[in-house]
């Protein structure tokens, strides 16, 4: 599967300061197979023309092909086509429900995440609770894993949204998501899931879930940057006011008001992410082709072999689950008296390309007691000689740099 897969992404063949890439940066974001790049290539040479608004040739093709997408995107998913919501990313996604949950919450009323969040799953919500009056409320971690019993005592009726990681982009541990659901909404919380490390990498199904809104970025499971995805339940969805007004969301315009469109259009004023959505529905056609079943488990076996070639590293503090099970491919860690940085740089000199930094969860790494750390994220394309090249430059770093000391 390795071999032939690999094929598909021009950018593997890429050197880096002489050395042969290995990418292993895929939670920042992954690389894109052949297939996505020439679907974007294909709409801007032959198709290029704005959506839902023309009645010639190209702008019926172009619609055609980006609404083939929301249908591709809700079979994947296993949501329906109403309920796919096109944004610019998980960051614009869970903006727009902080921003309706604006609407809904009072003084006095609680929204739940915890320290593992991304800043775009926890800023929101910072400012949606200073301009209400709600308390925002952490659950905190036991085990490198969330502790449900913490997240379960600080559920109660003032708990109005439980906003949470699917998959912790720092610890690499997935949530149990449907357990989780089912304890907020028994409060009557609405459920926000952010699956921006999940969807590429296993079966999201949403029913399963039983989210009430579900976000996810294209450019983190093979698609382009700019594009990403909305999910809400009909119901839910139906309910609530549009917040970006202008062209397309609307069904008719008067002098002094106006009335919304039928979702999900409501949803999506100006003109939309078009070329970027196609280019995400070819990201879908292609795991759909190989098979999130096959994806996961390839990443399950490379993953277990890499975090116990990991663990034998003299030196190296890793941050998550200490096992397999319950997580993904993300690592993240730091090696005694070395800076992530320095390490990252080394690395880089070797073909190998990995992130350091805070990695956008500053709560979570000061609750962790670090500034900074390495992060190394698996994808389909990535093999055993990969995680192999990583441990022998890894364990040069050290000896190079502690023979400098």
């Amino acid at each position: 599967m390795e071999a032939r897969i690999r094929q598909d992404f021009p950018i593997l063949d890429s050197q880096i300061k002489g050395e042969p890439l290995i990418y292993l940066d895929n939670a920042a974001t992954s690389q894109k197979p052949v297939r996505v790049i020439q679907a974007i290539t294909d709409y801007y040479q032959r198709r290029n023309a704005n959506v839902h608004r023309g009645v010639h040739t190209l702008a019926e093709q172009a619609t055609r092909q980006y609404e083939a997408a929301r249908d591709k995107v809700a079979a994947f998913i296993g949501a329906q086509r109403e309920e796919v919501i096109f944004t610019r990313g998980t960051t614009e996604g869970l903006n727009l429900i902080a921003a309706w949950a604006g609407r809904v919450l009072q003084a006095g009323d609680e929204v739940l995440i915890t320290v593992m969040e991304h800043h775009a799953n926890l800023i929101p919500w910072q400012e949606v609770c200073r301009q209400t009056g709600a308390k925002l409320v952490y659950a905190y971690l036991k085990d490198g894993r969330l502790d449900l019993v913490d997240f379960r005592a600080k559920l109660n009726s003032r708990t109005k949204f439980v906003s949470l990681a699917h998959v912790s982009n720092v610890l690499g541990c997935i949530n149990p998501v449907e357990e989780l659901a089912s304890w907020a909404h028994q409060v009557g919380a609405y459920v926000v899931v952010d699956a921006a490390q999940s969807v590429g990498h296993l079966p999201v199904q949403v029913a399963s879930l039983d989210c009430d809104f579900l976000v996810f970025s294209g450019h983190k499971m093979y698609g382009p940057t700019g594009v990403g995805v909305l999910y809400g339940k009909k119901e839910i969805l139906t309910k609530f006011p549009p917040l970006v007004f202008g062209g397309e969301m609307i069904a008719s315009v008067s002098e002094q008001e106006a009335s919304w469109a039928d979702l999900p259009y409501k949803f999506e004023a100006g003109t939309p992410p078009i070329a970027e959505a196609i280019g995400l529905g070819a990201a879908i056609d292609y795991l759909a082709d190989l098979d999130m079943a096959r994806v996961e488990a390839h990443e399950r076996e490379l993953g277990a072999y890499l975090l116990a070639a990991l663990k034998q590293i003299e030196g190296l503090t890793l941050y998550g689950p200490t096992e397999f099970q319950q997580r993904v491919g993300v690592f993240s860690f730091n090696l005694a008296g070395l800076h992530p940085h320095d390490v990252a740089t080394a690395l880089d000199y070797q073909g190998i390309a990995v992130r350091a930094g805070h990695h956008c969860a500053q709560p979570l790494l000061t609750y962790l007691g670090q500034g900074s750390a390495l992060r190394v994220s698996l994808a389909l394309y990535n093999t055993k000689e990969d995680c192999q090249a990583l441990i022998k430059a890894l364990e040069e770093t050290k000896e190079f740099f502690h023979g400098l000391g």
